[in-house]
């Protein structure tokens, strides 16, 4: 029998284009290639597709757009094909597949946008659906659903391009500073601002309009976030639960931004996190219930905060989190004893089987 071929999509007309190039190298490294036969999709900063198929370590280092490794194809939105159309050489083609990872960050691809393409296919995703990748990928609704199931979430506004900015200086200042001005959908902490008094909002606001045409205005939470890798669909396989400590000479504005997440320039992570087994398992319980409500499948990390009271408070769910040797979600499962490698068979196999 021949092997499952499994798409793996990476690049990305997105701000975190580089990002997803380090995550796809990840997965792409550790999959099984006795069990599944992979399939490279690279997708440039402008939006152009190709299949490649020269070494991984190409696509490590952003050298993998060259002719001698690529050639142009797209995901075909016909059923009837299941797959790829591919231009070569030698005229068009088309590739069945079994099932496509998208290993996109960010917008047009963790914001359900490829999920639609996928999905309207045939094509098995591996990881969350259309519906579930666009909500978690908006802080507002995500927030809504979240605090539907009785779990807290910070208090917030929305506003917009052009919004009055004396009205939202009035509902700033009714939660309080400091407070958090986020874009709406965006990840990897771009356009993230904490706003330490009024005269720094409108400057904020700004900055989160070049990310998205929406902002969300957020209360700042105490404590320090928690994190939780979920995998699976009905039947949830949880990692420990990590522990995000910023570092003592970190000033007061200071945050999980990029250079934190990615760098790590006074940051920590505790893993397993320095808190009580109890509430380990708390946190791990709520983390089922966001996934659960969100309709999350096959993989995301929860992202929560704990206050110095105990209390759990909702950040935000990444549908399509790093994948490297160093990123929090595949660190969670090590800590579990789940390999890395197991990771990626385990998420794969859930789409194959689905």
């Amino acid at each position: 029998m021949q092997k499952p071929k499994i798409a793996v999509l990476f690049g990305g007309c997105s701000s975190e284009y580089g990002i997803s190039l380090q995550s796809a190298y990840g997965v792409i490294t550790h999959m099984d290639n006795e069990k599944y036969d992979p399939v490279l999709f690279g997708i440039t900063r402008s939006g152009e597709w190709f299949r490649f198929s020269g070494p991984p370590e190409k696509i490590k280092n952003d050298d993998w757009n060259n002719p001698d490794d690529c050639v142009n194809a797209i995901i075909s939105p016909d059923r009837e094909t299941h797959g790829a159309l591919i231009f070569d050489k030698d005229g068009p083609s088309h590739m069945r597949l079994d099932a496509a990872m998208p290993v996109l960050h960010g917008k047009n691809g963790e914001d359900g946008t490829v999920q639609g393409l996928l999905e309207l296919a045939g094509i098995p995703v591996v990881g969350c659906d259309t519906l579930a990748s666009a909500l978690c990928m908006d802080k507002d609704k995500a927030h809504r659903i979240v605090n539907s199931v009785g779990v807290r979430v910070p208090h917030a506004f929305t506003l917009k391009g052009g919004s009055d900015m004396k009205t939202s200086l009035h509902m700033a200042k009714n939660i309080g500073y400091p407070l958090f001005v986020k874009p709406v959908s965006s990840g990897s902490s771009y356009g993230i601002t904490k706003v330490l008094c009024e005269s720094e909002l409108p400057a904020a606001v700004t900055l989160a309009l070049e990310y998205g045409d929406e902002v969300i205005i957020e209360e700042n939470i105490p404590g320090f976030e928690v994190g939780c890798s979920v995998l699976g669909g009905d039947c949830l396989i949880v990692g420990a639960v990590d522990e995000i400590e910023l570092g003592i000479d970190a000033s007061q504005n200071s945050f999980f931004d990029y250079d934190e997440k990615y760098f790590r320039a006074t940051a920590r992570i505790h893993l397993p996190a320095r808190i009580s087994g109890h509430k380990a398992e708390e946190i791990k319980e709520t983390a089922r219930v966001i996934y659960k409500a969100l309709g999350c499948s096959g993989f995301a990390r929860v992202d929560m905060f704990l206050t110095p009271d105990g209390e759990i408070v909702f950040s935000e769910v990444n549908t399509i989190p790093g994948f490297t040797g160093n990123s929090r979600y595949t660190n969670m499962f090590k800590a579990a004893d789940m390999a890395f490698e197991q990771v990626v068979d385990k998420i794969i196999e859930t789409a194959v089987r689905a």
